[in-house]
């Protein structure tokens, strides 16, 4: 089970991020607001305002991967004591990891990417210019290399042995569409049904293209504080009830995590750990935040964290429902597939308005905890974030 120390050991005092949608506009028509580390800055600057606090009481920095640490601090005009560089999933754990071992009390998470503008690939003979940290690039040599054709091959396996049909699968986009028209930050906000769905024209069968995430530029930011400086600083400060995290390496570079297992013992393990440590289980969430690069994440999700049984998502999702109008709300911003795809970072932000009770017409009514859950190559990570 996970440290025990870090179970409310931290609370996010203030979310930030740019105007994904005057951003979009802007790059659609040849422009390009920023680079990656003004989009940076302009999401640190909104995430101290809504914190209310100065820049100096900053004393830890993690930025994303798709920026360089010292240059994010420098043109922060920030001199920390302690850092680093984390996806957005990480950096939440290792910024309640620095403040429970005094290593930091208030930890800026800063994420900046122009990958509309500069037109990142993240598929191809270049995928993500070459960047040999991505799986996918193992795949290079035989042409595999689209992360659309890899979730899209062992969806089709899951399809195959659980009986869920692309109409189930369709839940999904449609929820998040639906969530989406809600929010005033989303890019995509017209409603679709189940009908436009399986019109859509098919990317990588069985993924249609409403399966896939967008690509848009932006930023977003969090501040973290030490539980009691929080509470301090603000009456709006949420905690952070419980994180984990689980690997599965052995035979990644072939697959084998996600086309034998759908990530189900990693998810399994960091169930354990989370709700453990939160000292809730499944029943207990009001909403979750599952990272949507494609939508075939979320049934995974759902069935590995426990919200239904093995081959069960399809009917969980059609019989039960994953919208703000029915069910169990999931991506209640719209998420990557309709709201903005910050890597992740974009959940958090969600998850903490969502218990703030911040959520405008698509907030949810008593939201207490939110789960928030990712299964990326292998690596399954959980936070729980609550009142």
């Amino acid at each position: 089970m996970g440290d025990a120390r870090l179970a409310r050991a931290a609370s996010v005092v203030g979310v930030g991020h740019t105007d994904w949608v005057a951003d979009h506009a802007a790059v659609r028509s040849g422009a390009k607001p920023h680079d990656s580390y003004g989009y940076a800055a302009v999401a640190f600057r909104a995430a101290l305002a809504d914190a209310g606090i100065d820049r100096d009481e900053i004393d830890g920095l993690i930025v994303g991967p798709t920026t360089a640490y010292e240059r994010v601090a420098e043109v922060l005009g920030l001199n920390v004591r302690w850092g680093g560089q984390a996806d957005a999933m990480l950096a939440v754990i290792e910024a309640c990891m620095a403040v429970a071992t005094g290593m930091a009390e208030v930890v800026a998470l800063v994420y900046g990417n122009d990958q509309r503008s500069a037109a990142v690939n993240y598929g191809g003979p270049d995928a993500q210019g070459g960047g040999a940290f991505l799986s996918y690039v193992y795949h290079a040599p035989w042409g595999f290399t689209s992360q659309g054709a890899l979730y899209a091959m062992m969806f089709r396996r899951y399809m195959a042995l659980t009986g869920l049909t692309e109409a189930e699968l369709g839940e999904v986009a449609v929820a998040q569409r639906l969530a989406a028209s809600r929010n005033p930050n989303a890019l995509m906000r017209k409603p679709i049904g189940i009908e436009d769905y399986l019109a859509s024209t098919y990317i990588c069968e069985p993924l249609h293209l409403f399966d896939y995430c967008l690509i848009n530029d932006g930023g977003v930011a969090l501040i973290i504080a030490e539980a009691g400086r929080a509470r301090r600083m603000t009456g709006r400060a949420v905690p952070i009830h419980g994180v984990g995290r689980s690997d599965l390496n052995r035979g990644a570079t072939s697959l084998e995590p996600r086309l034998f297992d759908f990530y189900r013992p990693a998810q399994r393990q960091t169930a354990a750990q989370v709700f453990d440590m939160a000292g809730v289980g499944p029943r207990d969430m009001s909403a979750l935040q599952i990272y949507d690069s494609f939508s075939c994440h979320i049934p995974l999700a759902l069935e590995g964290y426990g919200y239904c049984g093995d081959g069960e998502a399809g009917r969980f999702m059609r019989d039960h429902g994953i919208s703000l109008a029915r069910g169990l709300p999931v991506n209640t911003s719209g998420g990557h597939l309709s709201e903005s795809y910050m890597q992740g970072w974009n959940h958090q932000v969600e998850a903490v308005r969502q218990v703030r009770g911040e959520g405008g017409d698509r907030q949810v009514p008593d939201c207490r905890f939110v789960h928030y859950s990712s299964d990326v190559a292998g690596k399954a990570v959980s936070i729980i974030y609550g009142r």
